[in-house]
């Protein structure tokens, strides 16, 4: 075993041995790759960056409406935002969608820029090509940014503003389609609560000229109380007769009044009582005692069907109002920050950087031949034999070729062995 010196020594022998080989290989390398990326066409680099568009709220005393419209138009996002589907994932959907990139090709001819007019696939080349060279991305700030690579400078600023442009577009269209399709749906329940308003108004109204009651609680309070006072009344006349039948003979005009007032008072709590009114389509003010539990029953089911109702009719009316809104709207989706200006300098390819990437590669290859080259020497100066058999086999299986054996060479024997 060699010590790790001796190792290094013979390493170090190798590559001075073949020095010039190595030098020759990395500076011819090196200098071609400098040369072939000089003369390799200039790619330009033009960005754009925007925000998204503040939504404005129509109806700020109805923040839970606000918010269910924005819930149903998909909107009230902000990009920064990375849990779930967000406003910037839609936005770069969009971006990437079939639609915006043939309308970028279409606006620009990119089908002819890109050199691909006889290709039988030439659409599908070109939007593979475009998507390579437009790059868009959400930074830490907020913003988005859409980046595009051009040989033509003022082109790749034209078709990063361009790209904005239908971004503002299609997000606009999309949003009035499900604004739409939100409004048909608002609009369907707002005439379907009309009616069962309209229905429970005439439930209402027939319970009221049915029995001659506007308000069911009001007026059994009004009976309790009328009732209560007649009862007292009726106590108090009762005891003021005996007094009277205790002073006077049953004759005597005062007992006979009495009595008379009497009569009067409990005729009326009868009434009261058994409902024995002249008309039933009379409006009564006094709720009859008897019919006062199934009165009120009827009364408060009709009631709550029609609040119920009506508070629907409260909350959908602005629902719908704000859905007829967003449907006519045609805000911009987001708002420029910068528009794309036409590059001064090339973005690539970057000189500097492929000629260093090409001279540690050619270094690494020219190192690695060096050293297969004198391992292979070295294998056949101490294993002639077995080498002569591998270069046999190899010729045989890829050439066709063998080596001619002779009792002094059998190397296709030893080789296999």
């Amino acid at each position: 075993m060699k010590s790790l010196g001796e190792n290094l020594l013979d390493v170090i022998s190798v590559i001075a041995e073949r020095r010039r080989f190595v030098v020759r290989f990395v500076l011819i390398a090196t200098l071609g790759t400098a040369l072939v990326t000089f003369l390799l066409p200039k790619w330009y680099k033009s960005t754009a960056s925007v925000f998204p568009a503040e939504q404005t709220n129509l109806f700020p005393g109805l923040d839970g409406v606000s918010s269910l419209v924005k819930t149903l138009s998909g909107g009230g996002k902000r990009l920064g935002s990375l849990a779930g589907p967000t406003e910037a994932d839609r936005f770069i959907a969009i971006l990437k969608s079939d639609r915006v990139i043939s309308g970028v090709i279409q606006k620009f001819q990119l089908v002819d820029v890109y050199d691909y007019a006889s290709s039988s696939y030439a659409m599908e080349k070109t939007s593979e090509e475009l998507v390579d060279n437009t790059v868009v991305a959400v930074q830490d700030e907020g913003n988005m940014t859409i980046s595009v690579f051009d040989k033509d400078p003022k082109r790749a600023a034209s078709i990063a503003n361009y790209y904005v442009e239908l971004l503002n577009q299609t997000n606009s269209e999309l949003q009035v389609q499900n604004a739409r399709g939100n409004r048909e749906f608002i609009e369907q329940r707002y005439a379907k609560n009309l009616e069962d308003l309209k229905v429970a108004e005439e439930a209402m109204k027939s319970f009221q000229m049915k029995h001659g009651i506007v308000a069911v609680p009001e007026q059994a309070e009004a009976t309790i109380k009328a009732g209560a006072e007649l009862y007292a009344k009726l106590a108090a006349k009762e005891i003021e007769l005996n007094v009277l039948k205790r002073q006077f003979s049953a004759d005597h005009p005062s007992v006979a009044a009495a009595q008379i007032e009497i009569d009067e008072i409990q005729k009326k709590l009868n009434e009261m009582n058994s409902s024995t009114y002249k008309s039933a389509d009379e409006i009564k003010v006094l709720v009859p005692f008897r019919q006062m539990p199934e009165l009120a029953t009827d009364y408060v089911r009709l009631y709550r069907n029609l609040q119920i109702q009506n508070k629907i009719l409260e909350f959908i009316t602005p629902l719908y109002e704000q859905a007829k809104i967003e449907e006519k709207r045609n805000t911009p989706s987001v708002v420029v920050l910068d528009n794309a200006t036409a590059p001064e300098r090339k973005a690539k390819p970057k000189v500097l950087m492929m000629t260093l990437l090409g001279f540690v590669i050619s270094l690494g290859v020219s190192l690695f031949a060096v050293f297969t080259a004198e391992a292979l020497l070295r294998l056949r100066s101490s294993h002639p034999d077995r080498v002569d058999g591998l270069w046999s086999l190899l010729r045989s299986d890829w050439f066709g070729l063998r080596l001619k054996e002779s009792p002094e060479n059998p190397s296709r024997d030893k080789g296999r062995a």
